[in-house]
């Protein structure tokens, strides 16, 4: 099971019903994070959520409605007791930039391991997930993510039984250990049957419509995509600033085939995005107006459990 929270819609300025542009993802105890502008931190407290638990901090760039959040979280995060180190992966000079928000967040009682992104495409392990950061077109280098879990195949018994592995090795084995013994070696893949489909959210703000945006964001469960424009007269605008338009990213949403589409980053001349949404279910009918504190629980396909 994956949570997903759209804690932070807003592009450029916080309006007072609109914070800064974050999102949170957390599985088996651990959270994600992507992007951190004002508000993050209050947005976390008012979802109910806790910042301990994020391991993982994913930097799109270094515009200042996308990190300036981040070092009175880094305070929170130190406050609320946490001291296991913290991955901060983002573009080139994500440690200076970092480390030089942090002049007012000189001390935590935890470390801080940095990524540099320099790749057009970089795939990460990073706990549960496996996060693929691709390059998009802004005004400065700007990175989209795919945030994916992977799910295991079947244990197979039959398959266990007919290798003549030991029971003793079974659970070893089913959680993706290799097991050496008398000289014999046991792997996985003797035991399990193929990989089963798991859950992905793919996440894009600040960039211009690109092809590669609709790659990432194939067969995604989710799409959460940048729309800071709804008005019909603001395409220009969004050209020339490198933005997108709701329709624009309803667009990538149909080519990449996801179940459902959320706009986020929404421009402050923008305050109501759901007047605009019924031309955008026109082109691609599961889309909603993201808001701050939308979420849902994705949840693995049970057909097979049945």
């Amino acid at each position: 099971m994956l949570d997903v929270c759209l804690l932070g819609t807003g592009g450029m300025m916080p309006l007072p019903y609109r914070w800064l542009t974050s999102l949170m993802l957390r599985c088996d105890g651990s959270s994600l994070l992507i992007d951190c502008g004002e508000g993050t931190q209050i947005a976390i407290k008012e979802k109910g959520w806790s910042f301990k638990p994020i391991d993982v901090i994913c930097l799109t760039h270094y515009h200042a409605d996308h990190v300036s959040g981040l070092p009175g979280l880094l305070l929170a995060m130190g406050n609320a007791g946490r001291t296991e180190p913290l991955t901060i992966a983002g573009p080139r000079g994500v440690e200076k930039v970092v480390g030089s928000l942090r002049v007012i967040a000189p001390e935590l009682p935890f470390s801080i391991r940095y990524i540099e992104l320099t790749e057009r495409e970089e795939e990460l392990t990073l706990g549960p997930y496996t996060v693929t950061a691709f390059r998009v077109n802004h005004g400065i280098v700007c990175y989209g993510y795919s945030i994916r879990l992977k799910r295991a195949g079947k244990f197979q018994v039959e398959k266990a039984q007919a290798a003549g592995i030991p029971l003793k090795f079974w659970n070893m084995l089913q959680k993706g250990n290799i097991i050496e013994e008398n000289g014999c070696t046991y792997y996985p893949e003797m035991v399990m049957g193929p990989e089963r489909r798991g859950l992905k959210v793919t996440y894009c703000t600040d960039t211009r419509p690109v092809p590669v945006i609709a790659q990432m964001a194939a067969g995604a469960d989710l799409f959460i995509c940048e729309g800071m424009y709804g008005e019909p007269d603001k395409e220009e605008k969004a050209r020339e600033h490198k933005h997108m338009t709701f329709y624009e990213a309803a667009r990538l949403a149909r080519e990449a085939g996801c179940g459902q589409l959320w706009l986020t980053h929404y421009s402050p001349s923008l305050p109501r995005p759901e007047d605009y949404m019924a031309a955008v279910r026109e082109i691609f009918p599961r889309s909603l107006a993201g808001k701050d504190g939308k979420s849902v629980e994705l949840r693995f396909d049970d057909e097979e459990e049945a």
